[in-house]
């Protein structure tokens, strides 16, 4: 038995898919200027951004299609459609955040120990074009990121990106008036770090969804305590509560009764059970197998 609460998600979809569009041409522009400018002027940090910048499209890209696939259809091959294909792009993105980053701390290194004079006056320019042009896509984003793992994932990419934009243009003006080279360095090191640490959230909290572990917002103590207060139940076990994308959570259990109850009198409860875990827990899918005098293992939590 099981029971969803549907929301009609097209229109942001679809008002997500064309602002990511929009983002990903912006940041083509971007990285290929950045690119061109860095060889130009020799600034690490210049081009450590436009590294950034090309993954932005590349996760941007992923996101797009993500966006894309989540829209398609159940089927008989495809019981769930495509509803997790956001998260493993949110995953993907948070990946590749991590792996640039870490790429550019052994090139800031590397440069540190050898800095070189660079043409300060494109450095400050091009940061400056990347800086509205990343702005003006993470406002584009900035409004479904709080709700959408992949919306979330792509608009830290813009967010980082436009951040070191900024740190890139400090540190082209502080070459540009006291000859401080070295500060491209550590401005590439620094803006390592932070993507490390954007990073690393998403990824951790992506990864939790794929590996359909509890939400962290969800007690099971308290759901299995909830549920078993309701006379005619008693033992609620073999639980699983897992996150399916970010609209839908799932709660699966077996439930023990006292008596041998009809299959109407099973339907109420069905729906006294679907309405207290909805309203306290935001529980939108149950599945619930009765049970009456079987030989089973009674734990919360079951191996299966």
């Amino acid at each position: 038995m099981s029971h969803s609460h549907s929301h009609n998600h097209s229109h942001t979809h679809d008002l997500n898919g064309r602002n990511l569009f929009i983002s990903i041409l912006l940041n083509i522009a971007i990285t290929a200027a950045q690119v061109i400018g860095g060889l130009l002027s020799g600034s690490l940090a210049l081009l450590s951004d436009a590294l950034h910048n090309f993954s932005d499209v590349l996760s941007l890209i992923i996101s797009l299609i993500a966006n894309k696939l989540v829209k398609k259809k159940a089927s008989l091959k495809r019981t769930f459609g495509y509803k997790r294909a956001e998260i493993l792009a949110a995953f993907i993105n948070a990946a590749t955040l991590i792996i640039v980053a870490i790429l550019l701390i052994f090139e800031a290194f590397e440069r540190f120990q050898n800095p070189q004079e660079i043409e300060s006056n494109l450095v400050i320019w091009l940061s400056i074009i990347a800086i509205l042009g990343n702005g003006f896509s993470v406002l584009l984003l900035r409004g479904n990121a709080d709700d959408n793992m992949n919306m979330k994932s792509a608009y830290l990419h813009l967010l980082t990106d436009m951040m070191a934009s900024v740190a890139v243009l400090i540190g082209g003006l502080l070459m540009k008036f006291y000859q401080i080279w070295w500060i491209d360095s550590v401005l590439t090191f620094a803006i390592a770090v932070y993507l490390i640490v954007m990073g690393w959230n998403l990824l951790k909290n992506s990864f939790k969804v794929l590996m359909l572990f509890t939400p962290e917002s969800t007690s099971v103590d308290a759901i299995v305590t909830d549920i078993q207060t309701i006379d005619v139940i008693k033992n609620v076990h073999h639980v699983h509560i897992w996150q399916l994308n970010e609209d839908e959570i799932h709660l699966e259990a077996h439930i023990d009764f006292n008596k041998d109850i009809t299959l109407s009198e099973f339907d109420l409860i069905l729906n006294e059970i679907e309405e207290l875990v909805y309203r306290k827990y935001e529980i939108n899918h149950i599945n619930i197998q009765p049970e009456f005098g079987k030989c089973d293992a009674k734990d919360v939590i079951v191996q299966d």
